[in-house]
């Protein structure tokens, strides 16, 4: 029986593991698409003879490109920063103290 629910518990990170890792996915399609519409629109836009190389050109691509990175980083890396198994201690932790409460 215990087996059972091990299986299920490891099944439902999985699940989540597989979410993340769709929503990181998608996140990069979008980048790209819209990226390259945007650098489209400017080339379309630009004089005759001016650089396409100018810093207003690259805004989206450098600012969107830091918030995809971290998203990356959460998704692939995500014990980087906080370490193998922060969450479960942290969970640990908050049920501790949370069940040392109800009792005070």
């Amino acid at each position: 029986m215990e087996t059972d629910s091990i299986e299920k518990l490891q099944y439902q990170q999985a699940l989540v593991r597989v979410k993340k890792i769709k929503g990181f996915y998608t996140h990069l399609v979008v980048y790209v698409v819209v990226n390259l519409m945007i650098m489209i629109l400017n080339i379309q836009d630009l004089d005759k003879g001016e650089s396409y190389f100018q810093w207003r050109n690259f805004t989206t691509l450098f600012f969107w490109g830091i918030g995809l990175i971290s998203h990356a980083l959460s998704t692939f890396m995500p014990n980087f920063i906080f370490g193998k198994n922060w969450e479960d201690k942290k969970i640990k932790e908050f049920m501790e103290k949370e069940k040392s409460e109800k009792w005070e």
